[in-house]
């Protein structure tokens, strides 16, 4: 390893080094979940390793374990990762880069990888395109790792687990009240509660997920055309 590659991956590694912590705690966690459901430790790493997307991969743990419906499936992993679409378009000119690397980091950009590689300002003795290459390798590394523990944890852990489940209920919580907290209004989170409920009520626990996030979709893109109109008019 050369010298540019050596100072990218150590101030890779520092930059990353908050983003382990939390991935070791989430991801164990998984892991443990995943053998709670289950599955033996492979689940969990080669889910991390293939879809490297925390939440959808709580999510499809429990889908795994109920009737498999393909098309609400598919709805639901674009849904929820469809703020990757945002992220990608923002990242263009970052990953226009020469070789490989710009490939693995496409398919490796999660929310951690994308905010350290959009916002770090890199020294000029350090390579940018390695740099962001090894944020977006040692992420995907913690939580392979991690999710490789939880479920191998998992399986020496003998007492009653029971209810650990309602962990990925109690990360959306958590996330939920955090954007009530520091949005503006919260047209936002109330259109999600009054739009949930209501298709929960009507269409019953197995389809109103995906079709809430359409719905809130939707309604929020006619809402910002609206403005765009409006702005260009005035």
């Amino acid at each position: 390893m050369d010298n540019a590659k050596t100072a990218a991956f150590k101030f890779a590694l520092k930059k990353t080094m908050p983003i382990m912590t939390g991935f070791l705690f989430i991801g164990i966690t998984y892991g443990v979940y995943m053998h709670q459901e289950g599955f033996n430790f492979l689940y969990p790493t080669l889910m991390a390793f293939i879809i490297f997307a925390g939440s959808l991969e709580f999510v499809v743990a429990s889908l795994l374990i109920h009737t498999f419906h393909p098309l609400s499936v598919f709805l639901l992993a674009l849904i929820i990762n469809s703020r990757h679409l945002f992220y990608s378009v923002s990242m263009l000119e970052k990953y226009n880069i020469d070789g490989w690397k710009k490939y693995y980091m496409i398919f490796g950009m999660c929310d951690e990888s994308f905010s350290v590689n959009y916002t770090t300002e890199v020294p000029e003795e350090v390579d940018h395109g390695w740099f962001m290459f090894y944020v977006t390798c040692l992420n995907h590394f913690y939580w392979v790792f991690s999710s490789m523990l939880g479920g191998l944890f998992g399986s020496l852990i003998h007492f009653n687990l029971n209810g650990l489940s309602f962990v990925m209920t109690a990360l959306f919580i958590v996330l939920f009240v955090d954007q009530l907290i520091r949005e503006n209004n919260h047209v936002s989170s109330l259109c999600g509660v009054l739009v949930s409920s209501i298709l929960l009520v009507i269409l019953g626990k197995e389809f109103f997920l995906p079709l809430s996030m359409l719905l809130i979709t939707l309604i929020f893109y006619i809402k910002e055309n609206r403005k765009v109109k409006a702005h260009e008019s005035s």
